[in-house]
């Protein structure tokens, strides 16, 4: 274990000891509050409520349930465990979540991934996209939830189905979660609640308010009812740390360092082999993000139950997701830019310019060595930033109703729409550069904690110092929509017997599009040539970071100087759309786009926005699902012994339109034709869906459970889109999507125990299995030189794309090319173990406590394929932790309810095989710790207190099996208090 792992391991103890203790001191001071003891005679009736009362309901849901089942419960009218929704289901075992700008973003369900659990909103499929570090994946744009983009507070109940059955709607592999918001007549009457909540970031010095309400009423005998709720919450948070955005070697970056320790390369290719053949940080920088955004969200419900056979309800759903961030570095691009130098080369000519004067070698793992030290002269510096703004506004509105022909016949149906819309209308990059410097050096010896940078003859705090080099301008946006409708009919034959069947139609569209700077091509015009716009002072728009609130080791700064957008706007005429007007010119070749433009006509400015740059990301993909169902109820005793459980079957025809962009190169008459075309490509394909629920009950308090289904999980979107991209930034990528993939299949089985040992307690093993015959993999080939792309573009393409960008030429070895193929798969298989119970039997005041907690062991073994078929790497599936485990140890009375709560999550591969050489990608473990208090004054208002991110736990992504540190992150804690008040 190394140093900085133990000071962690001892930080999260002493906070986790600190929370425990102020649980246990909670439960002590109501000791002195309690009722003397009743008399033997006397008969206590018990009323359970608030967080033990949750727990209770969501152990009646999943004991009566014939699949596997686990809830969760609102505490009470707009009032949810846990701040965000995420961080709420991580309670359940099998599920971990992944976390962006430190709040959960997404979740994975028994080791598969977001992309695999299906997401319902008041029964029907909807699917939320937000925008978020390139680090956390960035712009959202696959079939992945994001949970973030709602407040926890307009939700009372969630369920989490892991095992599927024949009326369940498929599309998961992993899960199927509901999502409810509250109805009038959940809680018949009038009903009024309100919250109020004001956070602090340690890490950000600065305070963030919460809000969120409740209002409903029921009338005429209770008969129709209306509910509405609003919450809101605004949140300032700084995100800071270090990243190298990967390692290679120089001999991946050709032709390497331009001499080692005196001697050149270029004259003696033996003594730098050794530097050349090591990897070496691709970008090694430090990082400032501050991030602040909004979170509204509303929800509205009208009920009508003219008798008691027959409910309608509408229910809609806004919510709206904004935010701004600023992304800051400084750092370098020299050791990633390949090329060799020579006379007439930029300043900027990348890793062949550099001298190493000095370096350290180590081999964590065979034939793998990584320099951890250097000292290098003529190193070009670089300080940036980005600004983005990003919004998410989702509305969903649902029509449901049931009815009750007879004691025997009943009918339900449902109608929706959702539309989820997100945009990123700005995201604006400036860069400076400051060239060869001297004497410049890394040390990431320490290993899993913050290197040491030294920046030699650089001046980092003198803005003047440095040149502008490239303003990127980018423009993003997606959207996504549901029209659904489902009819089902239930008829019971028997106590014993209930036929089901259903028919339902989905029609779901998304539409992506993205633009950046263009002059009509596809080529990379960020590099600034511009006299005029060089010129200008830096000084004039420039901001100083202050990085001092990260413990770093000494040697490195604590603040840099860097662009500042807010006054580079105006400075660089970046507001004006025909700054540097000019007729765009392509000697010998002739561009023809879909896309309306005026740049080979009238002229563009250097700040046109176009599709052409962006042609992966523009794209549309419909879908539409006709699926039906038949499913049979039974219970009986075998012997005496209670079973009941379903089994029924499920047809699914599925069809796809997607439409994408390429271009297609061609050569008429010695004239070349780079013509952007759109590609459409139509499919479908069915699938039969058998499935089984199996409930054993062999005592009153033991249940068996077994399940057996096949199911089907559609593949992401991105994934699906014709059409041939060429990037041409930091990282020269040619992708293509394959619009004829096959669904992920696969075949589960499952069997649980569970034991319900005394009122509100279980302690439950569940084992299960999955056969997943169909796999999508995007593979991604090693680096290379352009013509060896296996989508038959000549080298003309890559010149095209390529325009003046320093490092980028097709002769190269600098390009990677990425596609998606169907593979074989291989199973996945683990147990959770489930253990919950209220301590009743203990004497007071200890009898108020409570624990829960749960332990997941998941492996698989996938084989992974390259480009040409053959086995590129076997191993577990990306995004699978091994083991995750819950644990909440709980305190509650009358007057004070309070919990401490960890969750962890072992590490997981997000890459296979890895990139730029490594065997791997992958984040590293996380362990975080929160905490809540609540003090009831009287049955109306009670006062709160939360803590989340105890221990200020890291996000740390690594490179390689060796582990080397790609992103290392900390966020700060968080500290709520507040009020609740309810009528």
């Amino acid at each position: 274990m190394t140093s900085s792992e133990k000071v962690r391991l001892r930080a999260r103890l002493l906070c986790g000891a600190a929370a425990l203790a102020s649980v246990m001191a909670a439960g002590a001071a109501s000791a002195q509050q309690a009722a003397p003891p009743a008399s033997d005679d006397t008969v206590e009736a018990v009323v359970v409520t608030g967080f033990r009362n949750s727990l209770a309901q969501a152990l009646n849901v999943k004991r009566s349930s014939a699949a596997a089942v686990d809830a969760i419960y609102a505490e009470d009218m707009a009032k949810f465990p846990d701040l965000n929704l995420s961080e709420s289901i991580q309670r359940i075992p099998g599920v971990a979540i992944s976390r962006d700008a430190g709040e959960g973003r997404q979740i994975s369900v028994r080791g598969l991934g977001a992309q695999f659990t299906r997401v319902r909103i008041n029964g029907m499929e909807a699917l939320t996209t937000s925008g978020g570090t390139d680090a956390s994946g960035g712009t959202n744009r696959s079939r992945s939830f994001d949970f973030n983009v709602f407040a926890s507070d307009l939700f009372n109940r969630i369920t989490v189905q892991k095992t599927a059955s024949a009326e369940t709607e498929e599309g998961s592999l992993g899960a199927t979660v509901d999502l409810n918001t509250a109805h009038p007549f959940d809680k018949r009457g009038f009903n009024f609640a309100v919250s109020g909540k004001m956070g602090y970031n340690d890490q950000a010095e600065k305070a963030s308010p919460r809000m969120a309400a409740l209002i409903s009423n029921t009338w005429r005998d209770d008969t129709i009812g209306a509910l509405f709720s609003i919450a809101y919450s605004k949140r300032d948070l700084l995100d800071e740390g270090a990243s190298t955005v990967r390692w290679q070697t120089g001999t991946a970056t050709s032709p390497g360092f331009r001499s080692v320790k005196g001697v050149t390369c270029a004259t003696n290719a033996a003594a730098c082999a050794e530097a050349n053949g090591a990897v070496h940080p691709r970008i090694p920088r430090f990082d400032w993000y501050r991030n602040k955004q909004d979170r509204l969200g509303m929800t509205g419900s009208l009920q009508w139950q003219p008798d008691d056979k027959t409910t309608v309800s509408f229910d809609s759903l806004y919510a709206l997701f904004k935010g701004q961030r600023n992304e800051d570095f400084l750092e370098t691009f020299t050791p990633q830019t390949a090329g060799a130098c020579t006379a007439t080369s930029p300043a900027s000519c990348g890793i062949n310019q550099v001298d190493v004067i000095d370096y350290t070698i180590s081999t964590p793992r065979s034939n793998f060595p990584v320099m951890t030290k250097a000292t290098l002269n003529n190193v070009d510096l670089k300080t940036e930033q980005r600004f983005d703004k990003l919004k998410t506004e989702f509305r969903q509105f649902t029509l449901s109703g049931e009815h009750e022909f007879t004691d025997k016949l009943k009918v339900k149906g449902v109608l929706g729409f959702s539309k989820s819309t997100f945009s990123n209308p700005v995201q604006n990059t400036v860069q400076w550069d400051q060239y060869n410097v001297q004497g410049y050096s890394w040390d990431y010896s320490g290993g899993d904690a913050y290197p040491v940078i030294k920046y030699g003859t650089g001046d980092t705090t003198n803005a003047d110092a440095w040149t502008l080099a490239e303003i990127r301008m980018v423009q993003g946006f997606v959207d996504n929509s549901y029209k659904t409708a489902q009819f089902d009919v239930a008829y019971d034959f028997s106590d014993n017997l209930k036929l089901k069947g259903g028919l339902s139609y989905k029609a779901y569209g998304t539409d992506s599009t993205a633009f950046a700077r263009s002059n009509g091509t596809t080529a990379n015009i960020n590099p600034i040539s511009s006299a005029e716009l060089k010129a200008i002072p830096r000084s004039s728009y420039a901001q100083t970071i202050d990085f001092s609130s990260l413990s770093l080791p000494a040697g490195n700064v604590t603040s840099w100087i860097t662009p500042d957008l807010s006054k580079a706007i105006s400075m660089l005429h970046m507001d004006d759309v025909n700054y540097g007007k000019t007729v765009t010119t392509t000697p010998g070749t002739v561009w023809t786009s879909p896309f309306g433009n005026s740049c080979f006509t009238a002229g563009c400015g250097i700040y046109n926005l176009g599709r052409e740059p962006s042609l992966g990301s523009n794209y549309s993909i419909d879908e539409w699902d006709t699926t039906g169902y038949v499913q049979g109820d039974f219970k009986f005793d075998a012997f005496g012994v209670p079973v009941r459980g379903d089994l029924g079957v499920r047809y699914v025809k599925t069809r796809q339109k997607a439409l994408g962009y390429g271009v297609v190169p061609s050569t008429v008459s010695g004239v070349n034709y780079q013509t952007i075309s759109a590609t459409t490509a139509t499919r479908s394909y069915t699938d039969v869906l058998p499935a089984m629920n199996v409930v054993v009950e062999p005592t009153e308090d033991l249940l068996l459970r077994f399940g057996a289904a096949k199911v089907m999980s559609r593949p992401n979107l991105g994934s699906l889109t014709p059409g041939v991209n060429i990037g041409t930034g930091s990282n020269k990528t040619v992708t293509s999507g394959n619009p004829f993939l096959d669904p992920y299949r696969a075949k589960t089985a499952d069997a649980a125990i569970e034991w319900y040992f005394q009122p509100g307690a279980l302690l439950s093993f569940a084992y299960f299995y999955k056969d997943i015959s169909t796999f999508v993999q995007s593979y991604t080939s090693p680096l290379s030189t352009f013509d060896k792309n296996p989508f038959n573009l000549p080298d003309s393409a890559a010149v095209a794309a390529c325009g003046s960008t320093p490092g980028c030429a097709p002769g190269l070895p600098v390009w990677q090319f990425s596609t998606s193929v169907n593979t074989p798969g291989g199973p996945l298989k683990g147990f959770e173990i489930n253990y919950q119970q209220p301590f009743t039997f203990l004497p007071a005041p200890f009898d108020k406590f409570g624990f829960l907690g749960n332990y997941t062991h998941v492996t698989s073994e996938v084989t992974y394929l390259s480009s040409t078929g053959a086995v590129a790497a076997v191993g577990p599936l990306t995004n699978l932790s091994k083991n995750s485990y819950n644990a909440t140890i709980y305190f509650e009375n009358k007057k004070i309810s309070s919990r401490v709560s960890a969750a962890y999550r072992s590490k997981y591969l997000t890459q296979i095989p890895g990139r730029n050489g490594s065997d791997v990608e992958g984040t590293k473990a996380t362990l975080n710790f929160d905490a809540s208090l609540t003090y009831t004054l009287n049955k109306n208002l009670a006062f709160t207190f939360e803590a989340v991110n105890l221990t200020n736990e890291v996000q740390d992504q690594y490179y390689d099996s060796s582990q080397l540190v790609s992103f290392y992150h900390e966020t700060g804690r968080e500290f709520f208090a507040g009020f609740r008040y309810t009528f």
